[in-house]
């Protein structure tokens, strides 16, 4: 299974590793990124593969989420079946 993390924040030296980092941890693979800095500001959306985290999904998603208010960043973690029911019509 997959899900979809989003990264936001003020830019700085760093963010792609730290958050790459704190996925591998976890055993989630990066499968597709796509980042940009736009006025000064830092958006990332990674696509990874979920099915070999050493921990409850739920766990990881609230692991995502303090890292990222640790580091001054908003990181959101969904699962692709919830992001994929979201943009049905």
């Amino acid at each position: 299974m997959k899900a979809v993390i989003s990264v936001t924040g003020k830019d700085g030296v760093g963010i792609v590793a730290k958050v790459s980092a704190k996925c591998a941890e976890y055993g989630a693979n990066i499968v597709d990124i796509s980042q940009t800095v736009l006025d000064g500001y830092f958006v990332m959306i990674m696509i990874t593969n979920v099915d070999a985290l050493n921990v409850q999904f739920g766990d990881f998603v609230d692991a995502m989420a303090g890292f990222g208010k640790e580091n001054a960043l908003q990181v959101n973690t969904m699962h692709e079946d919830i992001f994929n029911s979201m943009h049905k019509i």
